[in-house]
């Protein structure tokens, strides 16, 4: 790559009027920010109900959570581009999903009532309504970081099961995680991610965001892009004190 380039990703929030509670904008902010920062251009595209993906033009994709009405209406949605978004994440385009935009991107979401909400399936996984809500400060130590620790805020009732193909970002050390049980919060397949943590989770965790940003770089420019240091010291004090927090 010429030295003289100007770096650039292309952010996709997807359906950002139905899903975007708990902080997850802030997701948004810190992507474009620690972008910025180190002069990489960087250009966020709301992608809201009835546009068309361009699984060519995108370098990251983001999407929240919401309430079921609103998962709802973004699962019909997403089933309208799912071979757009199937194709951008087979090419390694990097994605991360909160909460229900997490569940969306699994085989299905069953509920207590209602009928089943079909995923997009780029995740073997599925998720399950479940008798208890749960709510509160999560730790996860993971198995792709530098420092490893992650730190976040869940609230759900979904029961995500993870299938063969898809391993979880990491291992719950104070919540519940993917479903109370087998300790594993998360998802991940190539360089799509999901996961239960609001927060919001990359303010809080730059090293995760980092990551995300690197793994873009280097398939849209095809060679490896170290990022220049940035101080951390105000975003490692709060990841500090989220680690302190008890369930």
């Amino acid at each position: 790559m010429n030295l003289q380039t100007k770096l650039k990703l292309n952010i996709a929030h997807l359906y950002p009027e139905l899903l975007n509670i708990y902080g997850d904008m802030g997701n948004i902010y810190a992507l474009k920010k620690r972008c910025e920062w180190r002069n990489i251009s960087a250009e966020v595209y709301n992608i809201n109900q009835g546009t068309d993906i361009n699984p060519d033009l995108f370098d990251i994709y983001f999407i929240g959570g919401g309430q079921d009405k609103q998962q709802i209406d973004v699962a019909k949605e997403m089933q309208k581009q799912k071979e757009n978004l199937k194709q951008a994440a087979e090419n390694n385009a990097v994605m991360l999903a909160i909460c229900g935009g997490y569940q969306l991107l699994g085989k299905y979401y069953l509920p207590h009532k209602g009928e089943k909400l079909e995923g997009i399936g780029i995740l073997n996984a599925y998720t399950i309504a479940g008798n208890k809500r749960f709510i509160g400060n999560v730790t996860v130590k993971s198995n792709f970081l530098s420092p490893e620790t992650i730190v976040g805020f869940e609230n759900h009732s979904g029961l995500t099961y993870l299938e063969e193909g898809t391993t979880p970002i990491g291992k719950v050390i104070t919540g519940n995680g993917n479903n109370g049980k087998d300790l594993t919060e998360g998802a991940r397949y190539k360089n799509v991610f999901g996961t239960y943590l609001h927060g919001s989770l990359l303010p809080k965790n730059p090293q995760f965001a980092d990551y995300l940003i690197k793994l873009a770089l280097n398939k849209k420019y095809n060679c490896e892009i170290e990022l220049d240091k940035l101080d951390d010291s105000i975003e490692n004090t709060a990841h500090k004190e989220a680690t302190t927090r008890k369930y």
